[in-house]
């Protein structure tokens, strides 16, 4: 397939999760500037950290007052998740040159590591597939980001809509995705029950940090593979 094909054909698998990204472009843009942040920090968010979830975590710990240390934290441990998927996708890069590799993990996100992972199990992941998902996205997300910025104002009460919920639902979503693979209850529970005493304990953000690192370290210790025994002799 030639690439002006295969871009297409990424751009074509994106549309339907553009809906909701689009959406959820515009909430974090209004709920950035209901939270303090001008029009131009709170779009540069969108286009240099490119990650929805940790975005949402930085404006609820900045309207915390939290310290600046803690905040990087919760941002850093909210995104470790894609040093996992640029390791699980970078199997599949034969095909981009060392720059592309380099863009390709800047605008990797959960809907375009989904669609890498089942486009590599059906034929090699070439880089203007990738592109041709991940740069739509990616400029969505900024303008869309920049409209819910210049209108957030108007929102008086995100509450009143159930705004507040949309964050939760989505880290539910990314959670129920993955319950096929092994060991998922006892890692969500394990991380579950760290997360909860954490934040009864010490408070946040440790929760979020330590109840990752919790279920990470169960699923590590129990998810490998069986050693072979060895055969009985005849």
């Amino acid at each position: 397939m030639k690439n002006e094909s295969q871009f297409w054909a990424g751009t074509k698998n994106c549309l339907p999760i553009m809906f909701a990204v689009t959406f959820f472009a515009m909430l974090f843009g209004a709920t950035g500037v209901n939270n303090g942040l001008t029009f131009g920090e709170t779009v540069l968010s969108s286009a240099s950290v490119f990650a929805g979830a940790s975005q949402f975590v930085f404006l609820d710990l900045y309207g915390q007052q939290a310290p600046v240390w803690s905040i990087l934290l919760a941002v850093f441990a909210i995104n470790f998740r894609h040093v996992l998927y640029s390791a699980s996708l970078g199997r599949y890069m034969g095909a981009f040159s060392p720059s592309q590799k380099y863009s390709a993990f800047f605008f990797l996100c959960d809907p375009l590591f989904g669609a890498g992972e089942i486009r590599a199990q059906k034929q090699a992941l070439k880089p203007s597939y990738y592109f041709g998902y991940g740069l739509p996205l990616y400029f969505i997300w900024i303008g869309f980001t920049a409209l819910g910025a210049c209108f957030g104002k108007l929102i008086t009460n995100p509450q009143a809509f159930g705004f507040d919920m949309l964050l939760s639902i989505y880290f539910l979503s990314l959670l129920m995705g993955f319950r096929s693979r092994p060991n998922w209850l006892a890692s969500v529970l394990a991380s579950g029950i760290a997360s909860v005493l954490v934040y009864k304990t010490i408070g946040s953000p440790w929760h979020i940090m330590l109840g990752a690192l919790v279920g990470i370290t169960l699923a590590a210790m129990i998810g490998k593979p069986d050693e072979k025994k060895a055969s009985p002799d005849v």
